[in-house]
């Protein structure tokens, strides 16, 4: 009989560790319900679709907000992922003194190609539960953005979004808390030439 048992850590254990050196410069994990996870490698197509994401974000949303590209936020379950891409209320400080929490943030992205099964199985769920209102998907994999919004308790008690939508690369997309702007998908997903 093989028991196995796995270790949880708190944030501040998990901070602790970061700050002795535990975790490697380059290396790319995050704090998942108390579990350190492995953050996949980035493909090409992810790394564009990043930078084209980041170039047309930080256009639209400027000063009106704060945007971060994978950096971690806090949530209530002890966890602290890396989202791709958050923007979040702005703070007089930055987020200097603590990062974001759900109260501040206004969207969450995700870019998936290798992660897909893991950004929608893991991760919609967490942020489901910690009342994120706004989370997409960049699915590489599909060629398409999902949309989720409307966070609520199943009667299993598992955590999901209402409303799904499904927006194509030919289209555009507002921003939520920016009924002004709208993000063209055309500049976003990579452009696979044969």
């Amino acid at each position: 009989m093989t028991i196995t048992n796995t270790r949880r850590f708190t944030l501040e254990e998990y901070h602790r560790l970061t700050e002795i050196g535990l975790f490697h410069e380059d290396e790319r994990v995050e704090l998942i319900r108390g579990e350190v996870m492995q953050m996949a490698a980035k493909v090409t197509a992810h790394s564009t679709c990043c930078r084209n994401l980041l170039r047309e974000l930080a256009k639209l949303v400027g000063s009106q907000a704060e945007l971060q590209c994978q950096d971690p936020i806090t949530l209530p379950s002890g966890s602290e992922p890396e989202p791709d891409f958050v923007i979040a209320r702005s703070t007089d400080d930055h987020y200097l003194s603590a990062h974001p929490s759900p109260k501040d943030v206004l969207l969450v992205i995700e870019i998936a190609d290798s992660s897909l099964n893991y950004d929608q199985e893991v991760k919609i769920p967490l942020y489901a539960e910690a009342g994120i209102a706004d989370y997409w998907i960049f699915n590489l994999v599909a060629q398409h953005l999902e949309c989720y919004s409307e966070p609520y308790q199943e009667l299993t008690l598992n955590f999901a979004y209402r409303l799904k939508r499904i927006f194509l690369p030919n289209q555009s997309v507002i921003i939520p808390y920016f009924s002004d702007l709208s993000l063209n998908l055309s500049q976003i997903f990579p452009q696979i030439t044969v």
